[in-house]
């Protein structure tokens, strides 16, 4: 019983393998799965590539876009600075013809009033010919401002190049 018992289990050993066509098929079947997988493999590192170079070549074109976009953020820019520094090389000069015009209208207002203090002063005086005394008076004094009418005459000479540094 023993020895039948044994070489029943030989042959169902060998039964479970198969025969020699069928493990020749069985490594055929493998190495064509195998070969499927390397090729799925292949074509999905492929793809992959693919999407990769996209993907690069997508940020290379946005990379661009900005550094054009930047370039006319920079262009706007400077052109904003120099209308700014126009401006206020045009506010400088503005500033100083107030000045100078102040002054001018300060100087005017001060012989307004001292013509008023000296007609005044000599309306007050008893002469015995006062008319003709303030007209000789006024006729002078007239004279002192006409010789002074040059300060009408002076151009006012600040220009934007005072004021650049």
């Amino acid at each position: 019983m023993a020895t039948s018992s044994g070489n029943s289990s030989v042959s169902t050993k060998s039964q479970s393998y198969g025969s020699e066509e069928d493990l020749e098929n069985l490594k055929l079947l493998m190495d064509q799965r195998k070969r499927k997988r390397k090729q799925s493999n292949r074509e999905s590192a492929r793809r992959s590539r693919m999407r990769k170079q996209k993907h690069m070549d997508d940020l290379v074109v946005e990379v661009e876009r900005l550094r054009n976009e930047n370039n006319e953020m920079v262009t706007r820019m400077n052109m904003s600075t120099q209308h700014y520094l126009k401006i206020e090389a045009e506010n400088c000069v503005l500033r100083a013809q107030m000045c100078e015009l102040n002054q001018r209208l300060q100087s005017l207002n001060d012989i307004i009033n001292m013509m008023n203090t000296t007609t005044t002063t000599i309306s007050e005086v008893n002469y015995p010919n006062n008319d003709c005394f303030l007209t000789i008076a006024d006729n002078c004094f007239m004279n002192q401002i006409n010789n002074m009418s040059y300060l009408n005459q002076l151009p006012i000479m600040a220009s934007a190049d005072m004021f650049m540094w």
